[in-house]
């Protein structure tokens, strides 16, 4: 008589209590083993894109902590201050009026961030959840407008802003962002990852397109609207080039464009600049801090959840 047996069950060994330990197949480990040497080379790799990223901030953090007698030029770099003050960050704030200049770049950041949420938001869920002739058409448009540079366009925008009146106004230095080519298609595709069913339940429901949109696509892409809110304000508070050429009263300029000041009067030390760099690095490092937990969400959105 011929047994056929299944080869993946483990046979049954006489005079045992149960079934034969299973010998694991050769290679079946080969993924999850790291060699020492791949082990090194991950470590150095890692400190190397550490010291690439992190390094020049640490740089400047040391020498705005540097007191003026310390030489920072010199030929073995250190990174620790011998004599650690704060007086340069007082300094800022007596040579420039620094807190006006955050003040201003904080509102022209408010309404940029406002514009992206309301506007992309609403952009990406007609293109991706609505159907009306030309959809098509205008997503690629926004597609299209991803490839032209920013110094294609800033003249354009430019003589827009003037003639609409807003020019050295906070407003027109803050009207070109309120709304992005790529946060609109980060929430397009935010909202196209969700089931089609849960709109067509919805119809049947008797829902409305308003009431879809805020009862179930906006709790969904939380964490899409997080990744838009930080990209915006650290686009609108970084940005140097737009505000220098709307801006003519030096009462309205923006904390990037007032730093120059720092730059053009007091040149030979490279303190206060630094100083005034760790400023404006501030409240970027407070808004990460603050969305990160949606941030890190952002990239699996899309998820119903009941």
């Amino acid at each position: 008589m011929t047994v056929v047996t299944d080869p993946a069950r483990p046979l049954d060994v006489p005079g045992s209590s149960g079934p034969a330990p299973t010998r694991p197949r050769r290679g079946s480990y080969s993924f999850n083993r790291i060699s020492p040497q791949e082990k090194v080379l991950r470590y150095v790799l890692l400190v190397l894109v550490l010291l690439i990223t992190i390094g020049p901030f640490l740089w400047q953090l040391s020498t705005s902590l540097k007191a003026s007698g310390e030489d920072i030029y010199t030929r073995i770099p250190r990174l620790l201050p011998s004599q650690p003050t704060f007086s340069h960050y007082g300094e800022v704030a007596n040579t420039i009026p620094v807190w006006d200049y955050a003040r201003n770049s904080l509102f022209v950041a408010v309404l940029v961030v406002g514009g992206n949420i309301v506007g992309a938001s609403l952009a990406g869920f007609a293109l991706s959840r609505l159907q009306f002739k030309g959809r098509r058409i205008v997503l690629g448009l926004f597609l299209a407008t991803l490839v032209l540079p920013g110094e294609v366009t800033i003249i354009s925008q430019y003589v827009t802003v003037r003639e609409f009146g807003l020019a050295n106004t906070l407003f027109g230095v803050a009207l070109p962002g309120m709304i992005g080519a790529l946060n609109v298609l980060l929430m397009f595709n935010a909202f196209r990852s969700l089931p089609i069913e849960v709109d067509q339940a919805a119809i049947v429901d008797g829902a409305n397109v308003w009431q879809r949109f805020v009862h179930i696509g906006l709790p969904s892409v939380r964490g899409t609207i997080s990744v838009v809110a930080i990209f915006a304000f650290i686009g609108a508070w970084d940005d140097f080039l737009w505000p220098l050429i709307v801006l003519t009263d030096p009462d309205k300029y923006t904390l990037t464009v007032g730093l120059q000041y720092l730059s053009g009067t007091f040149s030979n030390n490279p303190r206060l600049i630094a100083a005034g760099t760790m400023i404006a690095f501030v409240p970027i490092v407070i808004v990460f801090a603050t969305l990160q937990r949606f941030f890190f969400k952002g990239v699996e959105e899309g998820a119903v959840k009941g």
